[in-house]
């Protein structure tokens, strides 16, 4: 009968040792992800900084677009609303829409030789750019993150310990497909 308490005590060790083992990798794959979205959200909040200043040096110059200039400053809060509420559908439309407007204001931005020649255009675009470079690789950084911790609590045993202790699972940060499209040129300048 001692031999086989021990046995049963052993088996009931490595499985509490297990469920542990489980719950603590869960926990790990929840903060990666909360990490991840700490990272973009670090650069959308500079980003939102530089913007107001490239409408305002755009302003300057480009007295005729007025509409292409609101529609930014309309994007950008968008984002900040969404980025602040962490609406991940509502962020990527709103991201959609930004990076539309931006292409369309550095398309345009063609068309004033003054405003290209300008150097805080020309630091403000490099900037928005570098920006939004470090953003698309956190979001695959992010959306990585959210694809394993979702993978892991549907995964057997992982499911029970996940269930147990309300691991949910996250959304993936996506944009529109209008977002990957060339800017038609021919549109902007109406040849």
């Amino acid at each position: 009968m001692a031999v086989s308490t021990f046995v049963t005590l052993g088996i009931l060790v490595l499985v509490v040792g297990y469920a542990v083992s489980l719950y603590n990798n869960l926990v790990g794959l929840k903060h990666r992800v909360s990490q991840a979205w700490s990272n973009i959200d670090v650069l959308l909040k500079q980003r939102h900084d530089e913007l107001p200043k490239l409408v305002e040096t755009c302003k300057q110059y480009m007295s005729y677009e007025q509409e292409t200039l609101e529609k930014v400053i309309r994007a950008r809060s968008s984002v900040a609303n969404a980025a602040q509420q962490q609406d991940m559908d509502a962020l990527g439309q709103a991201e959609t829409a930004l990076r539309a407007g931006l292409g369309r204001l550095f398309a345009l931005a063609e068309a004033y030789p003054e405003l290209k020649a300008n150097t805080s255009f020309q630091h403000l675009q490099a900037r928005i750019s570098d920006l939004e470079n470090g953003i698309a690789d956190r979001r695959e950084l992010y959306n990585d993150a959210v694809n394993l911790n979702n993978i892991r609590i549907e995964q057997f045993p992982d499911i029970l310990i996940a269930r147990f202790f309300n691991f949910g699972p996250f959304k993936l940060l996506q944009f529109s497909e209008e977002e990957t499209a060339d800017v038609d040129m021919k549109s902007l300048f109406g040849s």
